[in-house]
Order: C-alpha cells, then structure tokens, then sequence
C-alpha cells in the first residue's frame, strides 16, 4: 500500500477544529433572540390567535375560525380601504419619491447645494399629526386655499378637498409629499455625490448632456439606492396613518380610511379586538409580500447588469 502524495493529502477534506468559544458566543447572542422573541415574534402570534376568535379586550377569546376574514371581506368600509391605501402605495412611489429625485438632481452641483434643499426638508422634522393639522387648516372648507383661489379668480374655490372622496385622499397624499419629498432629495443627492465622475466624463466626450446623461448613465448608478427608498416609500405608505387622522380621522363616515385605521378603529374604538387582528394580519400579509416581491425583482434585474 503506497503512501498518499502531498497534491492527494490537500484534496482530502480537513477536519474544521472545534470552536472551544461556542457555548459563550450562545450567551451573548441569547439575550438579542430573546428579546426579538418576545417584542416581535410572541406578539404577532397571539395577534393571528386572537384573529380567529371573538374578543372584545374583556373575559376569554372564543374560537370562530375564520369568521372574522368572512366579515371582513364582505365589509365594503374594508374593500374601500384597500382600495385607499392602494392609491397611497402609487402616489407615495409617484410623488414624494420623483420629486425627491427632481429636486436633488436639479440642485446637484450648485454651490451651497444643501440652501436649496433645506426647505424641502424642514417639515420632514414635524411629526404626522402636526403635518395633517396644519393642512387641515389649509384644506377645509372655505380654508385658506378655497379663500386664495378665490382671490385669484382661479377655479376650484368649490370644491370640498376634505369632504369627497377620492378627492380626500388625493389631497392627503399631497401632505405626505410636502413633509417626505425633502429626506428623498437629501438621500438623492447623497446617491448622487458618491457616483464617480470619470464614467460622466467620458460619456460628456461622447456626446452625451442633459436627460440623455442622466437616463443613460446617473440612473443606471443611483438604481442600489433607488431600490432602497422605492422600498422604504412602499412600507411606510402601507402603514399610513398619522396624517389620515389629524386630517379626516378616516372620514366622513369611513370614505378615507386605508387599512392601518380600519385596524385601530376596529380594535380600539369598536372593541372588535378579533376582526381588528384579522386586518392586521391581512396588512402583515401583504407588506411583507410586496417586499418580498419588489426587492426579488430588483436584486434580480441588478443581477442581470
């Protein structure tokens, strides 16, 4: 029997040694799986139980199945809902996202550059409430637009930007973009100022300028961090809620409401404890799937580049 060579000694796979540090790297990571188990993963186990049971925050749940995803919907409040915060999830991509990006590349490379964008990001400093407060006065009935349109002979004075709906929810979007256009611009402009400038050269020197440049060249460079705040802008107008309620409270009657306060009206006002944890599992649900589904899709096409 021949002794194995030196090139078959490497190909056999050598034995890792055993981390003598494992017991200790378990004590200091247990306390952070821990206290995620008990904040995050316990709480929405007992919110999916409660979602199939009556309970009203008083005495013990009584299992019903899924009577509470019958009612829910066979509710038309709740289809109308879905049907708001939809329009939410296209106008927060559409609005405080592309003006964002408009006003970061049409200040980008002006000397005090940040001046510009300072106004746009002063009222991503006030919170929800505040914002929908403010436009409220703004927006209500013969408020301060409906009295400037007048003024200025313009039309529009009639409307009731806050009573119709969609026109209620449009409106409200428009609040959103004034107080989250400013920190899109400012993550914009810190996207742009880590592009290097040698590719724009050298497609300057091809006869590249203008939006020819940008859809060419600064686009394809920004799409990481587009991918981060098209996905940040999805998640955060799924959950809308501050401004809706220091605007409309979700009304009049229930025509403004997106999903977040069908949940807390039918959890905290209407005691419905199981039919609010069954709206609440259905926005898990469907947060968590379009992540998935637009993050998939854009790691993919990055992969492809």
């Amino acid at each position: 029997m021949s002794l194995p060579t030196a090139r078959q000694a490497e190909l056999v796979p050598q034995r890792k040694p055993k981390n003598q540090f494992w017991l200790s790297s378990i004590g200091f990571v247990a306390p952070g799986v821990l206290l995620v188990a008990v904040v995050l993963y316990l709480p929405f186990l007992w919110t999916t139980y409660i979602s199939f049971t009556e309970y009203n925050g008083l005495g013990d749940p009584e299992f019903i199945g899924i009577e509470n995803f019958r009612d829910m919907f066979a509710d038309p409040a709740f289809l109308n809902s879905v049907l708001n915060t939809l329009y939410w999830v296209l106008g927060t991509i559409a609005l405080p996202v592309g003006l964002g990006l408009l006003i970061a590349v049409l200040s980008h490379g002006l000397p005090n550059a940040t001046l510009f964008r300072l106004p746009f990001l002063i009222p991503y400093a006030l919170s929800g409430v505040a914002v929908g407060v403010i436009w409220s006065f703004v927006l209500q009935t013969n408020g301060a637009l409906s009295q400037a349109l007048v003024f200025l002979h313009l039309p529009g004075s009639e409307l009731r930007w806050l009573l119709d709906a969609p026109l209620n929810t449009f409106v409200m979007i428009g609040a959103s973009t004034w107080q989250g256009a400013g920190v899109n611009a400012l993550l914009f402009g810190i996207g742009l100022q880590s592009i290097p400038k040698e590719p724009l050269e050298a497609a300057r020197v091809d006869g590249a300028s203008g939006f020819t440049l940008f859809r060419t060249m600064t686009w394809p460079m920004l799409a990481p961090l587009t991918t981060v705040v098209v996905g940040l802008s999805i998640v955060g107008s799924l959950k809308t809620f501050d401004i809706i309620w220091g605007m409309t409270k979700g009304g009049p009657g229930r025509v403004s409401e997106t999903l977040a306060l069908t949940m807390y009206k039918e959890t905290f006002i209407n005691n419905a404890y199981g039919l609010g944890a069954a709206v609440a599992l259905f926005l898990t649900v469907v947060t968590v799937l379009a992540s998935i589904l637009y993050l998939r899709r854009q790691l993919a096409d990055s992969r492809s580049i």
